[in-house]
């Protein structure tokens, strides 16, 4: 158990593949998906492969920041949010960086605007992880 990475309930995370550093990203255990806030989801091919493009603004602060982003598309899911509404979600798998590992994780792009992080944490993106809900930025200090 000593190899696991004692994480707080908010930190910091890179996305590398989405070309994201130190987004903040919200720690929730009782959350089974993780997903991101992202704005205009298109669809398209990278070659015969399903693929989307979304915005992504990393400065939850700074709205003017964008960055086109582009993943294969893994699934369409739907998913059942905190307020209990479902939604149909595209799922992408990239790899997440945080207190330098580095792992695959799975992600719905999803609308979070009334939320306040960008990015949320699930528990399927945590199997190496102990989460201390009492602490923030463990990976920072």
């Amino acid at each position: 158990m000593t190899d696991k990475l004692i994480i707080g309930n908010l930190e910091l995370c890179d996305l590398p593949e989405l070309g994201i550093s130190d987004l903040k990203v919200r720690v929730d255990t009782g959350a089974k998906t993780s997903s991101l806030h992202v704005d205009n989801i298109r669809t398209f091919k990278i070659g015969r492969k399903p693929a989307v493009r979304f915005d992504l603004h990393p400065h939850i602060h700074n709205v003017d920041t964008v960055v086109e982003c582009e993943a294969l598309l893994m699934d369409i899911r739907r998913i059942k949010s905190s307020n209990g509404a479902a939604e149909q979600r595209y799922v992408i798998r990239t790899p997440i960086v945080m207190g330098g590992r580095s792992w695959p994780i799975e992600i719905t792009l999803t609308d979070r605007s009334d939320m306040s992080y960008l990015m949320l944490l699930g528990r399927e993106g945590m199997s190496d992880l102990l989460v201390d809900p009492s602490r923030a930025f463990l990976l920072s200090e």
